[in-house]
């Protein structure tokens, strides 16, 4: 039980770095801010923004939980869905990218 337990949170963990590591290099390469969106000017580019929801997508829901309320209070509430919504999404980005590993070893 502890064996799972621990791959999932190593599999979370993968995630987060991928997302956290795709969210800093976007923002590099593209020199705007990585939002979710799935707008663009023609398709190709409505196609990358996808992509780019999905895969830093994690990091970004973490970064909006954070954010502070009018009276610059921070809302628990929001902070603990965007962390639930963050966590369960770098699973399945962890589990994408640990699988892409897997494969390209065989």
């Amino acid at each position: 039980m502890a064996r799972e337990l621990l791959l999932a949170v190593f599999i979370m963990g993968l995630g987060l770095c991928v997302a956290g590591a795709g969210t800093h290099l976007y923002q590099a390469l593209a020199r705007q801010q990585a939002v979710l969106r799935i707008d663009g000017r023609n398709l190709s580019t409505a196609i990358g923004h996808l992509a780019m929801s999905v895969v830093c997508g994690p990091y970004i829901m973490l970064h909006m939980g954070w954010q502070q309320e009018d009276d610059g209070t921070m809302s628990m509430t929001w902070a603990l869905l965007g962390a639930l919504v963050a966590f369960g999404w770098a699973f399945v980005t962890g589990l994408f990218f640990m699988s892409l590993y897997v494969a390209m070893l065989r």
